[in-house]
């Protein structure tokens, strides 16, 4: 199972050769087995690549995550067809009934309100309470919109004159970019379980490709919001570093636990997309399997 991320930040020429990733630099050479990497960021424009390393990337299920002048995640390159039932599964997900896609949407933000309020009680931070009172009061499809009034409550708990719109303060890039990185990881879970990234639960914009992950990504979010949060207090500045992106990428090793089992959340997004596959075939949206914050990260090794 693939488990390994690969940040690079430096001039670079990447090549396959004996099922290997291989990056030249200067003078030096590191080849790393394609089967072991999970994800791979390329954060600098001065990256050289063949197209026998896509296709090898793209047939080991590796999310290639590439910048935009400013460094932020802005696109992300996934496999194509690769679920040996791809069809059946997408004619499952298409045809999913509007109460079970609700029932659905509801244990996603439950799930998500509880692990903000989980993040406070970690900090010591007040209101955690108060976001579980709300997580039980969320109803079929949210329809009261519960998500956005705990998120009032728990930004201004976590943060010190905090506004998340705002493009200036350097807790939201790091929140952004730790997003970007997850969202590309839950991308690649989706297509490797059979998933349409188009086809969302909730969200249902006609220009956006990746509904269903921005689905999936809610209850995700606070574990970012705490690396975030971590990150903001140990180091300064005005805008993100490439250690503060190197930082933020690490996020997917970050623990998280579903039901008793400890994983990295690389791993709790493949749990999560293969058990929604589950609960649309079988039209139960208990069988969807959520993160819950640890609190806690394990020892993560390039």
């Amino acid at each position: 199972m693939a488990w390994r991320g690969v940040h690079i930040s430096q001039p670079s020429r990447l090549k396959y050769r004996d099922k290997q990733l291989v990056v030249d630099q200067d003078d030096s050479s590191v080849s790393l087995a394609i089967e072991d990497i999970a994800w791979l960021i390329l954060d600098t424009p001065h990256i050289s690549l063949t197209v026998s390393l896509l296709s090898a990337l793209a047939g080991a299920g590796v999310a290639m995550i590439v910048p935009d002048e400013k460094h932020h995640p802005s696109g992300v390159l996934l496999p194509f067809h690769q679920h040996h039932a791809q069809a059946h599964i997408a004619h499952s997900q298409v045809g999913m009934s509007l109460p079970l896609k609700k029932r659905l949407w509801q244990n996603i933000i439950v799930a998500k309100i509880t692990n903000q309020a989980a993040l406070l009680d970690a900090l010591g931070r007040e209101r955690a309470p108060a976001l579980r009172a709300m997580a039980g009061r969320v109803g079929s499809g949210d329809p009261d919109n519960i998500e956005a009034q705990a998120a009032r409550a728990y930004w201004s708990a976590l943060f010190d004159k905090f506004t998340r719109s705002d493009e200036n303060d350097r807790r939201n890039a790091l929140l952004n970019y730790g997003y970007a990185v997850v969202r590309a990881a839950i991308a690649r879970a989706c297509v490797a379980s059979g998933l349409l990234p188009a086809f969302g639960l909730h969200h249902a914009s006609k220009v956006n490709a990746f509904n269903l992950v921005d689905d999936l990504i809610e209850p995700f979010r606070p574990f970012v919001d705490s690396c975030a949060n971590a990150r903001a207090h140990e180091t300064e500045g005005d805008t993100l570093t490439v250690d503060d992106r190197r930082h933020m990428a690490n996020i997917l090793n970050d623990t998280a636990m579903i039901g008793t089992e400890r994983m990295t959340l690389l791993a709790a997004t493949e749990a999560i997309a293969t058990s929604l596959v589950r609960a649309i075939e079988h039209g139960s949206a208990l069988l969807l399997q959520l993160p819950e914050f640890a609190g806690t990260k394990p020892d993560s090794g390039q």
